[in-house]
């Protein structure tokens, strides 16, 4: 007994020397990363901060007197976060089924599909909102297609493996009873992983607000739109105004989001 005791103390001092190992090698991974950046180049901000506090009396106190123009846009905002997550959905949701090694009909269609999710969601919504912007043209049609886009791949993997991780028994009993793979699913699958599935997609809707309005940056309509604009004619105490009003909308959102995650529990 004491030498089996000995044995397993041993072991665990080896696990615990080997996660401080790891979390060393983060740390200075980190640390490194913010050496490379120029976090560490304090002569950089001693010099940039006449500069900040110029842009700061610029922009305080905010400028209202366009709100009215803003209306429009920010519920073009609210409009391209919403069709964009359904369309997330509606893409999603098939390709996690078929990428999912214990849905996929078979192994090797799932690891295809898991690289065409890796594309998709390796290139960032703004550049594809240019792609599409070039495509289909100005608004926010173009804003909705980057953010699905996207968004699928995103959405899609972390559907996949929501799935992945279901309760096989379910799963094993129905196959038993001679379900077939669509009733399998149907019965067995989403019943288990709905609510994972439903806090997914509340999150990434909270997301898509936001990178609504950093997609009007480029001509995808939206409140973005707006703030470029602000910005080019060098009115900062009207960005900060635009910024503000994101930021309320961007709460309300969240609040949103949390109070239908809470129904969903």
């Amino acid at each position: 007994m004491p030498i089996k005791y000995a044995a397993f103390l041993a072991a665990d001092r080896l696990r615990v020397q080997r996660q401080l190992l790891l979390a060393f090698a983060i740390f200075i991974a980190c640390l490194l990363a913010l050496d490379v950046t120029g976090f560490f180049d304090i002569q950089r901000f001693v010099e940039g901060a006449p500069a900040m506090r110029q842009l700061g009396s610029e922009m305080i106190p905010p400028n209202f007197e366009r709100w009215r123009h803003w209306i429009m846009p920010l519920r073009d905002t609210l409009a391209m976060s919403v069709a964009g997550t359904a369309l997330t959905v509606v893409l999603s949701l098939p390709l996690a089924l078929l990428a999912a090694p214990n849905t996929t009909p078979h192994p090797a269609l799932g690891r295809l599909l898991r690289m065409v999710l890796a594309a998709f969601r390796s290139v960032p919504e703004i550049i594809l909102g240019i792609i599409f912007v070039a495509a289909v043209g100005f608004g926010a049609l173009p804003g909705v297609l980057a953010l699905a886009l996207h968004s699928t791949g995103m959405v899609g993997k972390f559907y996949a493996e929501a799935i992945e991780h279901a309760d096989p028994k379910p799963m094993e009993a129905a196959m038993a009873a001679g379900a077939s793979r669509f009733q399998v699913i149907m019965h067995s699958v989403l019943p288990q992983v709905l609510p994972q599935l439903a806090d997914i997609t509340i999150y990434r809707w909270e997301y898509h607000f936001r990178a609504s309005a950093v997609l009007g940056i480029v001509g995808a309509g939206g409140i973005g739109f707006e703030l470029m604009a602000a910005l080019r004619l060098i009115k900062y105490d009207e960005v900060s105004a635009i910024l503000l009003s994101i930021l309320v909308c961007v709460i309300v959102v969240d609040s949103i989001g949390t109070a239908l995650r809470r129904y969903l529990k």
